[in-house]
């Protein structure tokens, strides 16, 4: 089996990358999020993989960091997901937050992903909830954090910022901004970054 794939990047598609190993090119299907942090055409790359055999179809999956793979398999274990779904998942809501969402059957973050509703949301929730590790988020105080403002996290990873990025900034809020709606939050949050 394929466990990981180093080499130089191609092909950069909307859904795919191309990556040549000794002059071998390998197309694997990537998540969003995994996109995101490859370099540019011509460098090097690392992929962690997935390789899925089907009676008609092989295909191989590429992810950033071990974690997303993990997720990704774990994903594939939930009756209803496939691959696509999966991929839809990791590509529509941070590592972190997608572990967080579970642990606190958040439903309502769940069906904000496109192909997901409340019940395919509901059995994610109760068949992964024992086998998500959320002392792993690496997210100081994960356990405090209101819906609120897992809200505007999400919001902030999606323009592009990474999670540590998003809660501190969501941690800089001052108390009032808890008042505000989710448009006003987000303004506030931006001047951390000095976006606003």
């Amino acid at each position: 089996m394929i466990a990981t794939l180093r080499g130089e990047l191609r092909v950069r598609g909307e859904e795919s990358v191309l990556v040549d190993v000794g002059g071998i090119g390998f197309r694997l299907l990537v998540p969003g999020s995994t996109l995101d942090v490859l370099g540019e055409i011509g460098e090097n790359v690392r992929l962690y993989t997935h390789l899925l055999l089907r009676d008609d179809n092989l295909s191989l999956y590429g992810f950033a960091t071990p974690e997303e793979l993990e997720l990704f398999e774990l994903l594939l274990g939930v009756s209803g997901v496939g691959p696509k779904l999966a991929l839809a998942v990791l590509s529509s809501t941070a590592a972190d937050m997608l572990r967080l969402a579970i642990a606190r059957e958040d439903v309502d973050l769940l069906v904000r992903v496109p192909g997901i509703g409340r019940k395919t949301a509901s059995r994610m929730i109760l068949e992964l909830k024992g086998r998500i590790d959320i002392s792993r988020l690496g997210l100081p105080g994960v356990l405090a954090i209101t819906p609120e403002q897992a809200e505007l996290v999400e919001v902030l990873t999606s323009l592009g910022y990474s999670t540590a990025e998003a809660r501190s900034a969501v941690a800089s809020l001052p108390p009032e901004a808890a008042d505000l709606d989710l448009e006003e939050r987000i303004r506030w949050a931006l001047r951390y970054f000095g976006g606003v």
